[in-house]
């Protein structure tokens, strides 16, 4: 009798009008989000930032950008491109069979941010601080506007007990986030900045962290001086710590190995290497629609007590345990709730893509989203 009471319930609401007029009207507006856009539309009239301006090589110099309506700002550093051997030889110590075989890659130019994006910046998308602050009366521009409607992550769970630890402290690098999650910050910031920015491909990020050395680290081969350069386990209590307080590498970017293990844009394979031709590396190998687990991470973290799994070429792949206590059915496109070691930093190419098509193999697939939006009425 009561399932019989419960499903006549349950098929009058599904069927009543008034729902069927509400799905129907937020179906409409998830279309409309500007989520759903190519970050391409957003680079109209960027906000003013000389520096940041360069048409080739030669002109790009160091800058800091500001989030637009904050106080904000991250330092972003000019790699030149060139050539370099990406994955480590056979006679590294520690090496893992997904290194290899070496492959030559030519990089392009880009800018990569000077440490591990933080939480003060991450925070202003991530939990809605910029929009929240704001007065109803405020003179929001055009920008700031489309910006403030993108879709945001759900609410992180249990902040201050498994991945955000250290969330809302100034200098600390924001964790625990998917790479959907991560690139959706990426679109957000391209869209209230008006400047391309994405997470670097894997290539991109290897070339940068060996800042022009062929060592098994980017200072050398002996781990007996990675206590200058990184958090690790021996030094960190296993937690992350504030970014820019160890050596940079010789290109001026901080916490390449430790602290986070950050997101880069590739799925893993074993055998990612043996199936690329040398060369420029093409777009990167995008994970499928939906897919929570299986991409790589770089860099090493605060967990990892062995001094190999922070040398320039170790890959990390991503797995369920990153997301053992999510509570959420189904599993949240946003967080990894059991991985506080994982983070990223974003780069901005000197050349932006230049069709909708090219972009769509660097940015957060909308269908995940609206799928999941779909799916997850709470709207928490």
């Amino acid at each position: 009798m009561k399932r019989t009471f419960l499903a006549f319930v349950l098929g009058f609401f599904a069927a009543s009008p008034l729902l069927i007029a509400a799905e129907s009207s937020r179906q409409a507006g998830n279309l409309k989000n500007p989520f759903t856009q190519s970050s391409l539309t957003f680079l109209k009239d960027p906000a003013p930032l000389p520096d940041s301006v360069a048409t080739t090589e030669a002109e790009m110099k160091p800058y800091v950008d500001t989030i637009p309506g904050t106080e904000q700002t991250f330092k972003m550093i000019p790699i030149k491109g060139g050539k370099f051997k990406m994955g480590s030889p056979d006679s590294e110590k520690g090496r893992q069979a997904d290194e290899g075989p070496q492959i030559d890659v030519e990089v392009q130019p880009f800018w990569m941010e000077e440490n591990e994006t933080t939480w003060k910046e991450f925070e202003q998308f991530a939990l809605r601080y910029l929009r929240t602050k704001r007065a109803p009366t405020d003179n929001l521009t055009d920008r700031e506007r489309t910006a403030d409607a993108i879709a945001a992550p759900t609410n992180p769970w249990d902040i201050g007990v498994i991945s955000h630890d250290n969330a809302g402290k100034p200098g600390y690098p924001a964790s625990g986030m998917t790479i959907y999650c991560a690139q959706a910050y990426c679109k957000w910031l391209t869209a209230i900045t008006g400047r391309y920015y994405r997470l670097p491909t894997e290539a991109e990020w290897e070339y940068a962290c060996r800042a022009g050395t062929t060592t098994a680290y980017s200072f050398g081969d002996d781990d007996g001086d990675l206590e200058d350069y990184a958090w690790w386990l021996n030094n960190s209590d296993g937690k992350s710590q504030k970014v820019k307080t160890r050596k940079p590498n010789a290109w001026g970017l901080f916490d390449m190995h430790g602290n986070l293990s950050e997101w880069v844009l590739e799925q893993y394979a074993q055998d990612t290497y043996s199936q690329r031709k040398p060369g420029s590396f093409a777009a990167p190998v995008k994970p499928a629609a939906g897919k929570n687990f299986g991409q790589v991470a770089r860099g090493g973290n605060c967990e990892d007590d062995e001094p190999a799994a922070l040398r320039s070429a170790r890959r990390l792949k991503s797995d369920e345990s990153w997301k053992e206590h999510d509570p959420q059915f189904p599993k949240s496109i946003w967080w990894m709730t059991d991985a506080a070691k994982v983070g990223f930093r974003v780069v901005r190419p000197l050349v932006p893509p230049k069709t909708e098509e090219e972009a769509k193999q660097y940015e957060p697939d909308p269908v995940v989203w609206l799928e999941y939006d779909e799916s997850n009425q709470r709207g928490d």
